[in-house]
Parts: C-alpha cells; structure tokens; sequence
C-alpha cells in the first residue's frame, strides 16, 4: 500500500478529483490513507494547501504519461487520438463518473482564490501542452500546428469530462474525440 505519505497523497489526489478541493476534508484524506491526523502535517507541514499542490503537481505529471501511453504507440495521429479519448470514456464509465481529470476539478476551483494552486495547475496544464506538442509533432505536424491541436485536445477533453459527469453520458467525449480528429486531418500533411 506504500508509505505513509504516498497513501496520504493517494489519498488526497482521488478525493480532490472526485470532490474537489475545497469539497474534501483533511479527517477524510487521512481515513482513507489509513494514516494517523498527525502524520499529514508531519509530511505537508502547510497543511491542505501544501498537499493540494503536491498532489497537483505529482498526479499532473502523471497524466502526461497517457500521451506517450496511448497517442505515441499509434500508427498514426487519428488512431492516437480516437484511443485516447475512447480510453478517457472508458475511465469514466468504469468509476460510475466520478473520475475526470483531477487538475481541471481543482483549477476551477482555486483560480481566483488561491493564487499558490492556481500557478501548480497553470504548471502542470503548461506541461501537458508542451508534451502534447511534442508527442503530436512526431507524427509530422509543424511544431505551431500540433501546438494548435494539443490545446484543441486539452480544452475538448476537459469539457467533455464536464459533460459526461453532469449527463452521465459519454456521447459528450465522442464529439470531442470527433471534433479533434477533423481538426487533426486538416493539419496532417499530405
């Protein structure tokens, strides 16, 4: 189950992701650690905040690791593409909804109430839109062009993760998937 602190943060990123932030309490982090109260300010000694911004920071760079997962083994950038946003739809089914993404939960959030989470989330979706771009570009786009598409991507499935949730529908995330893919083959070259 890991260390104290890993089950802590564990902990921490499922609930912020499903609750939000300001939705999820330090007593709940802990008992679903199994951790003593003491030990999450022993390990985040600036409390919420802190772990809040660890486990943005640590979970966000996670996600980036789904790209080189699930868009760079394809044979080409549509097929990356519709898997990615299909394994997105299945994430979301599997968890009866709960699960989106855990950096766009927090970010609405925070942004204009707490500067020091608003600058991690703003890191860690600056991260995904360099990575994206990176990942996208090696299937033969110009670095603006897979720049264009890795924006496309985030923004369609940060909102189609909105949707879903609310309608508890993945036809939201078919039309982000759809709507990606017709901007990607305008880009692809011939």
């Amino acid at each position: 189950m890991g260390n104290t602190k890993e089950r802590i943060m564990t902990a921490g990123a499922e609930l912020f992701r499903r609750n939000g932030y300001t939705g999820t309490g330090l007593k709940q982090i802990v008992a679903e650690a199994n951790a003593p109260f003491g030990s999450l300010y022993h390990f985040f000694p600036g409390g919420k905040e802190q772990l809040g911004e660890e486990v943005i920071r640590t979970s966000g760079m996670a996600y980036i690791a789904l790209l080189d997962e699930l868009i760079a083994p394809a044979p080409d950038l549509v097929t990356g593409l519709e898997t990615f946003f299909s394994a997105a739809a299945e994430m979301l089914v599997e968890t009866g909804y709960a699960d989106a993404c855990p950096i766009a939960t927090v970010a609405l959030e925070v942004a204009s109430t707490n500067e020091q989470l608003r600058i991690a989330t703003a890191d860690v979706f600056t991260a995904w839109i360099e990575a994206g771009t990176r990942g996208i570009a090696a299937f033969g786009l110009s670095e603006a062009d897979a720049r264009k598409l890795t924006f496309a991507v985030v923004n369609a499935l940060e909102g189609a993760f909105v949707l879903c949730r609310a309608m508890r529908d993945t036809e939201p995330m078919a039309a982000a998937s759809d709507s990606c893919v017709a901007y990607a083959k305008t880009l692809i070259p011939a």
